[in-house]
Formats: structure tokens, sequence, C-alpha cells
């Protein structure tokens, strides 16, 4: 993966876990809270392994990508049953979520008004 999405940046990159950023400059925690920048976990295996087990997950182990609004705001995790179709998935859902196409705003209980409005302007949702 050489290039991602307008907009988005490799945060991390581990053998089993990648961790894509989405316009880290806007996110920064000076205008907007840094737990609000959004991010993509590509894993293999589910992020929510309990913590403190130890066990690598076997080749055969599904990949999943997970978007992240905030630590407890996520969409769906999609699975793969490759690191290759992960990142494809991942790559795509960037982009949708970068050109506007994903509704982050049904992910809330409560909505961060100002939040989505520079969303929106981010992804030309505005």
């Amino acid at each position: 993966m050489e290039d991602l999405p307008e907009g988005w940046r490799r945060w991390n990159e581990g053998e089993t876990k990648l961790v894509w950023a989405y316009r880290p400059d806007v996110f920064s925690g000076d205008s907007f809270p840094a737990a609000c920048l959004p991010t993509l976990y590509i894993t293999q295996g589910k992020r929510t392994r309990r913590p403190g087990t130890t066990r690598e997950p076997g080749p055969d182990t599904s990949w999943y990508v997970t978007l992240y609004l905030e630590p407890s705001v996520a969409r769906d995790e999609e699975a793969f049953e490759s690191r290759d179709g992960a990142l494809d998935g991942a790559c795509d859902l960037a982009a949708r979520f970068a050109g506007g196409d994903i509704d982050y705003r049904d992910l809330y209980q409560i909505p961060r008004e100002r939040y989505f409005r520079k969303l929106d302007e981010l992804t030309g949702r505005a």
C-alpha cells in the first residue's frame, strides 16, 4: 500500500495490525479532541480480544477492518480472509469515508454537531 485515499495517513503498521488516521492535521487536539480522530484499524483477529492475551493469531485467522470515530464509537467491522483483502477493503472504506459516502451520524447516540459539521466540510457533505 503505497498510496492511501485522500486525507488518510499511515499511523502505525505491524505484522498483525495497521492503523490509518484521517486528517490528523485537523483532529490534533487543538480545535477538536484528539479522541475524535477518525481511524481505521486493520487487524488480524478481532480487536475485541481480551486484554492480556498473548496468543498470536494463526495464519488462517481472519482479518478485520473497523472504522472508529472515537474509542467507543465504531462502525461494524468487516471481515476478510487475507491481509491483502483487508487492505483492499480498508482502502475502499477509507475512500468512501473521505468522499462523504459513510453516514457517521448513525453511529452516535449523542450527536456532536460541531464535529459533524467539520467532517461534512472535509468529506464534501457540506
